[in-house]
């Protein structure tokens, strides 16, 4: 009964969220048309530096959010509502404290705009707009504490729901109201004003699903001591993240311009919103995994991981193959020459998304498991090599290098040691296996994307009709020819086992 309501809250969590991701795409493709058209690049550069600072501001939250949600699982598990209203409470009071330190501190940073903004030609009312962006940042700080209790009870999928909702809302009304005026601040306005109505309206939907979380229950100070002293190694996790992944934007401003966050921009919104698809399906299984954690061996934790690792080694590799032959074609048709950037790095931003995607099992484990607080100093490493590397390579390759110094700093530290210890720790198997199968599936990746590069990847179609041929003979392909590598792994099977115990249980229900 466990095993069935968990596979069931976990495809739901996945249905919900993929068509949130789906939804949210096509809208944001004809919402950034009309924003390039209408404001051109330098906005758009604009708007993804505002981006990378507000989610450096995201700091301030010393990864309270990841806690909140670890801190649920064993009370949700053992019903303990009255711990729950506790944390609830206490997270509450947190969370405002936060709302209050990322308002001072982004106003803060106003004077210092000037450095971080490179642009040919000025645009008036800057600081206007990055007040804009902080009050949209602000947000979400006032009621996560509630909303949080939703997604670790493996229920997101009602969240995504009425996310998908707003977000069908704001996205049209956001590019109706930038057509007729023309005006950015009327744009970032709209945004502002869904983005509290969303985030209140999901906190009222926590209330009514968990009343008790509204009771004023007092955590004792010794428990409130032990979550504090806990929080340093989810502090180094998170600082060490945002360094990671919210500063190519800024050092690209800086030392190449910020016009050229807008052209990246097109590009890294392909692949954010292809990767976000992807983290649906695992991610929706985060919840379900620190349930299962608490309550099932090593063993068990075992074959969660081989399925999950046999979907992403399924994805990481079509997804690389598909984006390759299709991506510079995709934004030719759509905005134009050019709006173009090299093959080049076009390769760089691939290989960043392989890694991305091809760790997300170790990702999600780290989250389900608390992991985080035994590789918080790796994180930290991989942080700073990465800024040293991004700071080096900018000079050298440029927008390239930058990039690229993502990846290696991927490679040198986390990628290699966070295995061998979920391994070690949670599995009771050696990681050779592991590093043997990401081994394979790299080799499957360039041997297949070679092949079909050979065949396929010559073919410029001039419209959207033949791109759409296009990607439909390379998706099924690169498919096809993926899944006759796969077919007969224990996690594949494993996959096709839990999909028919599922569709039984459905039936007899």
């Amino acid at each position: 009964m466990e095993e069935s309501s968990r596979t069931k809250n976990s495809i739901r969590n996945i249905i919900f969220s993929f068509l949130n991701q789906i939804i949210t795409l096509l809208l944001g493709l004809i919402n950034r048309s009309v924003f390039i058209w209408i404001l051109g690049i330098d906005y758009l550069g604009i708007s993804g530096l505002f981006s990378d600072i507000l989610m450096m501001l995201s700091l301030a939250d010393l990864g309270f959010g990841v806690a909140l949600t670890y801190s649920m699982y064993k009370p949700l598990a053992e019903h303990d509502y009255n711990r729950l209203a506790a944390l609830t409470n206490l997270y509450r009071k947190v969370y405002r404290i936060i709302a209050l330190a990322v308002t001072v501190i982004g106003l803060l940073l106003v004077p210092f705009l000037k450095y971080l903004i490179n642009l040919k030609h000025p645009i008036p009312h800057i600081t206007l707009y990055y007040v804009m962006y902080l009050a949209n940042t602000v947000a979400s700080y006032l009621v996560i504490y509630k909303t949080s209790i939703i997604t670790a009870d493996q229920k997101d999928y009602i969240l995504n729901k009425y996310r998908s909702y707003f977000s069908v809302l704001q996205t049209l009304f956001m590019t109706i109201f930038l057509w007729v005026t023309r005006n950015y601040f009327i744009y970032l306005l709209v945004q502002v004003i869904f983005t509290y109505a969303q985030n209140f309206y999901c906190s009222h939907v926590a209330s009514k699903m968990y009343p008790f979380i509204n009771k004023r229950v007092k955590m004792p100070f010794k428990e409130v001591k032990e979550i504090f002293q806990n929080l340093y190694s989810v502090f180094l996790y998170k600082i060490s993240g945002v360094l990671l992944n919210a500063t190519d934007n800024t050092i690209i401003s800086i030392m190449i311009g910020t016009g050229m966050v807008g052209y990246y921009s097109n590009y890294s919104m392909i692949t954010t919103r292809l990767t976000g698809l992807i983290n649906t399906i695992f991610y929706s299984l985060t919840a379900s995994l620190g349930n299962l954690v608490v309550k099932e061996k090593p063993e068990r934790r075992y074959k969660v991981f081989l399925v999950m690792q046999s979907v992403s080694s399924i994805f990481s590799t079509t997804c690389v193959i598909c984006l390759m032959l299709l991506t510079q074609d995709f934004i030719r048709i759509w905005l134009g020459k050019n709006y173009l950037l090299s093959d080049t790095t076009l390769m760089a931003i691939l290989f960043n998304f392989y890694l991305g995607v091809i760790l997300l099992p170790i990702w999600v484990y780290r989250e389900a498991t608390g992991l985080y607080r035994q590789t918080k100093y790796v994180m930290v490493i991989t942080a700073i090599i990465n800024l040293a590397l991004s700071i080096y390579l900018a000079r050298v390759m440029g927008v390239t290098g930058v990039l690229f110094a993502s990846a290696v700093a991927r490679l040198l530290t986390y990628f290699w040691y966070e295995p061998v210890l979920l391994f070690k720790k949670y599995f009771g198997e050696s990681s050779l296996i592991y590093f043997c199968h990401i081994g394979i599936n790299m080799f499957i990746t360039v041997m297949i994307a070679g092949l079909e590069y050979i065949t396929l990847g010559k073919i410029e179609p001039n419209n959207w009709g033949t791109f759409i041929i296009k990607a439909i003979i390379i998706g099924i392909s690169s498919l096809s020819l993926v899944m006759l590598f796969y077919i007969r792994t224990g996690g594949f099977k494993l996959i096709l086992n839990r999909i028919k115990s599922f569709y039984v249980t459905s039936k007899k229900s």
